[in-house]
This record gives C-alpha cells, structure tokens and sequence, in this order.
C-alpha cells in the first residue's frame, strides 16, 4: 500500500508500509547520520535504532506497522507503531530528511500512526523523544500526546533531556 503526497513547493512524496530489502538498513543509516549531523550525537545511537528495529522486523504483528516516507524512490523517513502490550503502543523512529520537512508529511505520519493504532484496539501510545527536537514535540503535543515524564542523562555522546509522551485513545 502506498499513498502519495505533495505539495506546490515539493515532487510527490510516496509513503508505504510494506518493507523491502534494503528499507531497515537505510533507516537506521539515517537516523545515525542526521542526527550525527544535526545534533551532534556519537556512533552510538545507530545501534541505539537498530537493536529494536531488527527485533521488530523479526517479530512484527498485525497490530506493529513501520511507514517508509519514499521521494524518487529513495528514503526520506519513517514512523512506526510497535505493540508494547496488547493495550499500548509505542510510537518509534520518526525521521525526515531535511529535504522533506516542513511539507506537512510529519502531520501526516502521527495521524496515520495514531488512527492504526485506534484500528487495532490499543487503548494508548507512548512515545519518547528530546526536547531538543522542537518540530517533532509540536507534532506530538498538535496530536493531543501529553508529557509524561522527563529524564536528563548522558546519552549519545551527549548531555540530553529525554521526554516521555502519552496519548489516550
């Protein structure tokens, strides 16, 4: 399944949530680069990604979905929604590319999030972010989640506040 995307200003965006070769292994790449490029993180947050994401590729119900974000055929972000329980979801790995950003395709991606985890019965979602991502956190709190909790530690290479998220369904 796919579903297209564009704007005046961008190309058409194509996003799909059936993963082929090649699709975890770029994800994980981008999220380690951009936000090596972006926030200074060390080479520890790629594993950081790829430790859950290949657990999730292995073990992945009907109830756990992984949105790839495709511009020309290459990929430019991700969202996911992971069973945490039978009633919790955890929503993961939302990136976009710099080139795509400010074009509404994150709204897009928490409300497809959001509405698949309603179809699947979850009762909630949590997410966990920073509150060095301010794009992302007024995504978040535009879709009704709820800071939960925060904790600051040295992770990635850095001193960072991590912020935990919740949303009713």
């Amino acid at each position: 399944m796919a579903a297209s995307h564009s704007t005046e200003n961008s190309p058409a965006i194509d996003i799909r949530h059936n993963i082929q070769p090649g699709d975890i292994g770029y994800i994980i790449y981008l999220h380690g680069i951009l936000y090596a490029e972006e926030y200074g993180f060390d080479h520890s947050f790629e594993p950081y990604v790829a430790g859950p994401m290949a657990e999730f590729v292995k073990s992945q119900t009907e109830k756990d979905r992984l949105w790839i974000v495709e511009k020309d055929k290459h990929i430019m972000g991700s969202i996911a929604i992971v069973k945490f329980s039978e009633q919790e979801a955890q929503l993961r790995w939302l990136i976009l590319h710099p080139e795509i950003r400010g074009c509404g395709i994150g709204k897009t991606l928490v409300e497809e999030a959001v509405k698949f985890s309603k179809k699947s019965d979850y009762d909630s979602i949590f997410l966990w972010t920073l509150d060095i991502l301010p794009s992302a956190l007024w995504l978040y709190k535009s879709a009704g989640f709820q800071l939960a909790e925060k904790k600051k530690h040295r992770i990635w290479g850095r001193m960072l506040t991590e912020e935990r998220y919740d949303l009713k369904l």
